[in-house]
């Protein structure tokens, strides 16, 4: 008896290693590819902006279960494509925020276009798209439990293996999923004190 608790710990722990790897994969290729896709789009000549474009509402428009079934049976650690597209969307909205005023100013002082877009625009852009980024984040971990339906075993599935081995459906398989999550809001505050702080100094 002993040794089957043990071995259904064993598989939530594991379940909340996979999870931790495939958030983190996901959010730091997801916000790579999406960061560049918005510059593309935002920036770039006519047809490279064309095809992010058609990368974000092509991604942004497939239901994640079909990309799941689609990375199964293809292309496997195909998860931040998925991301990045609606990453990219969060970054090129938050490129548009920045006042026009600002692109006429750059332009005065003698800017290119080049310099503007990275010394002017996409530092103000990094403040503006923080809250929503961090709301994609948090979607990100959460739909990681989806990953079940293929057969990987993540948190979801590591909790469903000890509820099978008789635990009982309690509190203890509801608190990884709370601790794989609760860190990401947390970093956003001190991201935006610090900024709060920076600006006023």
């Amino acid at each position: 008896m002993r040794r089957r608790r043990y071995g259904c710990a064993s598989r939530e722990h594991q379940g909340l290693v996979a999870t931790l790897l495939l958030s983190a994969a996901s959010i730091v290729g997801g916000t790579l590819i999406g960061l560049l896709a918005a510059v593309l789009r935002s920036f770039g000549p006519w047809g490279t902006a064309r095809a992010a474009k058609l990368y974000t509402e092509l991604f942004r428009g497939t239901p994640v279960l079909i990309t799941l079934m689609f990375i199964y049976f293809s292309v496997s650690y195909f998860g931040y494509v998925y991301q990045g597209a609606y990453i990219a969307e969060v970054f090129r909205s938050g490129i548009e925020a920045v006042p026009k005023g600002q692109w006429e100013v750059s332009q005065i002082l003698g800017l290119s276009k080049t310099q503007t877009s990275f010394s002017v625009v996409l530092p103000q852009t990094g403040k503006i798209v923080l809250p929503p980024l961090i709301g994609q984040y948090l979607s990100l971990i959460k739909d990681t439990s989806i990953v079940s339906m293929i057969g990987m075993s993540e948190l979801m599935h590591g909790g469903q293996a000890a509820v099978r081995c008789g635990s009982g459906i309690t509190l203890q398989h509801a608190h990884p999923h709370f601790l794989s999550g609760f860190p990401v809001p947390q970093s956003q505050r001190l991201t935006e004190t610090s900024a709060n702080r920076s600006a006023f100094l």
